[in-house]
């Protein structure tokens, strides 16, 4: 039988990733599907071509841009962190609460990650050491055939995490039954679902919360059989020891968050601490560890195999099309769909540490960016802000004013891509791209980084302690030192719902425009229990995540005017508890599988 003709479960072949250009020595994706099982396990050069295809599954937050039309934006726009000029993008109608299981755009993540895990069940079925040496040697290919089962289990548990992120309750797609709980590196199970077999297929998803714990468990099994990291660059790309630890981490504060703990046990925020320590206790031994890298906003333009803070990320893809739809129309080719609020701006602190609204802050609404959190202008695109290649003449300042139809800034709205919030997206553009001559530059997408590692540590610590710890302290302190920002202390950090809101602020300002703004909302159910959740409008803007602000500019000759407000094209988000804390399992999935059932609400 075909590779390609075999179905696993519910899951079709489309994926939703784009084409990246690798490196050439990195991971070559490559692989023809139409060749025979027999042929491929029983050589070498395709058993290994077969395990690396499998990377094309991984998350990808730059997969949309390759749709300008649809997705060909940030999916923060699903957040209180940005809205899409373009009336078109899927997330508009996903904020307002326009789609059902039938129609719902994005499910293609149920497929993508449930051929991944088809394809990680095929390897450990059917690789055969022998074909793949099992030797003894030094350095990275040390016992060769295991490490590559091991990567295999480990990125099996990365995409059961992802469906459990975005729809909940999940099967856990193994042979339990024949292989009990077996350590999966001493044994070939791995199921392999056929749509003919439909009393097989008719699954019940197990909780959450077991999910998560079984992916915990199945990080432990590989964490040290796989190289912490790499010594050979060559290997750049792939699941290293560190991914394991990384996905311990975040599973296990997930099953520790209130989505999934509503009893706010404190043993499972012990282990969630825990397992973010031994990221950092293990890294500490290495001689070759991972750190945060020094510039913040460089850490997401850079040559990403030079970055020491990148624990895994997707491969290179030498391209413009990121930059392209983030910059405004002003610059050639680009059109600034992704449009960050004025709610998000003012969760940055100022540089001294106080929030926009707290005494003492010496902050002006009419010089608004003055003095800020240094993170904000590596991340925003304001009105005054200036980029581009001077060199090209390119460099200008962004200009977003609107005085009336005919007087207006070249960086407001126009045809194809505008503003609705007033600001633009700078992280992840790469300066030195030259728009006019179509020039490219390496981007990767980071899946895990250390700095999550310390606020994951933070956040856990915090929660399992019940009290500010320095312990607690220290972990998030090294994340703002590198962003320039004081310390926080137990002199200024009086109270656990005091650290717990700068953790939290901390993790949306750090990890921004990452995809975890999405999930962090919905672990922490910022929702309520049931119900339309709806804004206290006194709050402070960056506390309220439904009424969607913006800043509209005025200029007067050489005075510049703020108003901030909320305008016909920044509709509220509707937000229903439980609905909006999963997608819906895919409609036609169900007719297929009923055993499924649907999440409530959907």
């Amino acid at each position: 039988m075909k590779i390609v003709n075999k179905i696993f479960l519910l899951a079709g072949l489309a994926f939703s990733s784009l084409c990246f250009q690798s490196c050439e020595d990195f991971l070559d994706k490559e692989y023809d599907s139409s060749i025979s099982e027999d042929k491929v396990f029983s050589n070498s050069q395709l058993t290994k071509q077969f395990l690396t295809n499998i990377y094309t599954a991984l998350p990808d937050g730059y997969a949309g841009f390759n749709d300008t039309q649809f997705t060909g934006a940030f999916r923060d726009c699903m957040t209180d962190n940005a809205t899409s000029f373009w009336g078109l993008h899927f997330f508009n109608k996903i904020n307002t609460n326009g789609y059902t299981s039938q129609d719902h755009p994005l499910l293609g993540f149920w497929n993508t990650n449930f051929t991944g895990i088809r394809k990680c069940n095929q390897f450990l079925a059917y690789s055969r050491e022998g074909v793949i040496s099992n030797d003894e040697v030094a350095g990275d290919d040390n016992k060769l055939y295991r490490r590559y089962r091991a990567e295999a289990i480990l990125m099996r548990a990365l995409f059961h995490f992802e469906l459990v992120a975005y729809f909940g309750d999940a099967p856990i797609l193994v042979d339990r039954n024949a292989a009990g709980n077996m350590n999966p590196l001493d044994t070939d199970y791995g199921i392999i679902l056929s749509m003919d077999n439909q009393p097989q297929m008719n699954l019940y998803r197990t909780n959450a919360a077991e999910v998560l714990e079984w992916i915990a468990q199945q990080c432990d099994y590989v964490k040290d059989i796989i190289p912490f990291r790499y010594s050979s660059e060559g290997n750049w790309g792939r699941v290293n020891g560190a991914s394991a630890y990384a996905l311990k981490s975040r599973a296990l504060l997930y099953r520790a968050s209130t989505l999934h703990n509503p009893s706010g046990d404190k043993t499972q925020w012990a282990k969630a601490a825990q397992a973010a320590k031994d990221f950092i206790d293990k890294n500490q031994t290495q001689t070759n560890p991972f750190e945060l890298f020094p510039d913040y906003g460089e850490c997401f333009y850079g040559t990403p195999y030079k970055n020491d803070e990148i624990i895994l990320s997707r491969s290179i893809w030498n391209t413009n099309a990121v930059d392209k739809n983030l910059l405004p129309e002003s610059f050639s080719g680009c059109s600034g769909r992704t449009n960050p609020t004025q709610n998000f701006v003012d969760c940055f602190e100022m540089a001294n540490g106080k929030f926009i609204d707290e005494t003492g802050s010496g902050y002006k609404e009419q010089d608004p960016y003055s003095n800020r959190d240094p993170r904000l202008s590596a991340t925003i695109f304001h009105h005054g802000s200036v980029w581009g290649r001077a060199d090209k003449n390119e460099e200008h300042a962004i200009d977003v004013h609107f005085n009336s139809a005919t007087d207006k800034g070249s960086d407001y709205r126009g045809s194809m891509g505008g503003t609705y919030t007033g600001y633009y997206l700078k992280k992840h553009v790469n300066p030195s791209i030259c728009f006019a001559e179509n020039t490219t530059a390496a981007h990767a997408w980071i899946i895990y980084r250390y700095a999550e590692i310390l606020l994951n540590y933070a956040e856990a610590k915090v929660e399992a302690d019940g009290t500010v710890t320095q312990e607690a302290l220290d972990a998030v302190n090294q994340v703002r030192s590198r962003a320039g920002m004081p310390e926080y202390t137990t002199s200024n950090i009086t109270s656990i719902d005091a650290f717990r809101k700068r953790i939290r602020n901390e993790r949306r300002v750090e990890l921004s425009f990452e995809d975890h703004r999405y999930f962090d909302m919905r672990r922490w159910k910022l929702f309520g229990d049931g119900g339309a959740y709806s804004d206290n409008t006194d709050a402070p803007r960056y506390e309220q995540h439904v009424n969607i602000y913006g800043v509209e500019v005025k200029v007067s000759g050489t005075k510049t005017r703020y108003t901030y407000a909320t305008n016909i094209n920044l509709s509220g988000r509707e937000l229903v508890a439980p609905k909006n804390y999963f997608f819906p399992i895919p409609f036609n999935e169900l007719k297929k599988a009923p055993n499924l059932g649907q999440n409530q609400g959907w």
